[in-house]
């Protein structure tokens, strides 16, 4: 593994685009707590950087990751030219996950390029300007994407994916490459409410060909993408106690993941501190 990330992170959107003060208390209560690292949003782009160098200043230990920088937002020159200038301390605490984003956020431009030659060429010149490879990830979901985080960086960062596809991401990187998936987890226990919460996080996402190509390889119908059904929601979300939670963390552990980061839904937006007692209970039981 590249970096010091442990196996337990936290992805969360609020530790960006919430309330800063609360973020910064929060991501100092994430080193205590013993995350290994936290994973923020980068595909709409936006001061990405300049957030993930606030949230290190803020911190003492844990590995800041972007989940996922959007290439096609932030110039590879430029994201070298900040990562150059980090303190060696602070170099050792960034994860650059990058990804290709999708075609409704990047525009035309989408339509024009072949996803993997983009991502080759982003590559190419962060290598080129002196960025190493044990500092980038992918996120990777299909049989080309996870060939190239094999050759070229230190491994993969999958979302919205399932234990099954970690076992398919460790079978395309091989031993030795970060295998560190996203896991929803929605802290309830009453089916019907713990379901609603995770729909609603789901959303946005249905309709994106990225995410339903994923789904299909992993044997999902056009069907139950569509519907949100019980079992496509069951799979990508892990909801009910800790102890559930805990469950389902192990069997991506037991597919080949090295990390898991977890994404709590809350169902209450930026909230940084509603976010705050389910890391707290996960934690005890994972750390």
């Amino acid at each position: 593994m590249s970096r010091n990330i442990g196996r337990i992170g936290i992805w969360s959107m609020a530790m960006r685009f919430g309330d800063k003060g609360q973020a910064a208390e929060a991501v100092a209560e994430l080193d205590e707590l013993g995350y290994g690292a936290l994973w923020v949003p980068g595909g709409i782009g936006g001061d990405l950087t300049g957030d993930l160098e606030r949230l290190l200043s803020a911190s003492s230990r844990i590995t800041l990751a972007s989940g996922i920088l959007n290439v096609w937002k932030h110039e590879a020159v430029d994201v070298a030219a900040w990562w150059k200038g980090l303190s060696a301390e602070h170099q050792g605490r960034v994860l650059l996950g990058l990804g290709v984003s999708h075609s409704h956020i990047v525009g035309d431009d989408y339509a024009k390029a072949k996803p993997l030659s983009v991502m080759r060429d982003y590559l190419d010149k962060l290598s080129g300007a002196g960025v190493p490879a044990d500092a980038l990830c992918l996120a990777a979901l299909g049989p080309k994407m996870l060939e190239l985080a094999r050759d070229r960086t230190a491994g993969v960062h999958p979302y919205l994916v399932t234990p099954e596809h970690s076992a398919l991401a460790r079978e395309a990187v091989g031993p030795g490459k970060l295998v560190a998936p996203e896991q929803g987890v929605v802290l309830e226990s009453d089916p019907v409410k713990a379901r609603e919460l995770a729909r609603g996080a789901l959303a946005q996402y249905q309709a994106y060909p990225n995410y339903r190509n994923s789904w299909l390889r992993l044997g999902f119908t056009e069907q139950e993408i569509d519907s949100a059904s019980d079992r496509l929601v069951d799979a990508l979300f892990a909801w009910g106690t800790v102890e559930a939670i805990k469950e389902r963390v192990d069997a991506h552990f037991a597919a080949g993941a090295d990390h898991v980061c977890l994404q709590v839904i809350t169902g209450q937006g930026l909230n940084v501190d509603a976010e705050r007692p389910a890391w707290r209970e996960l934690a005890a039981a994972l750390i």
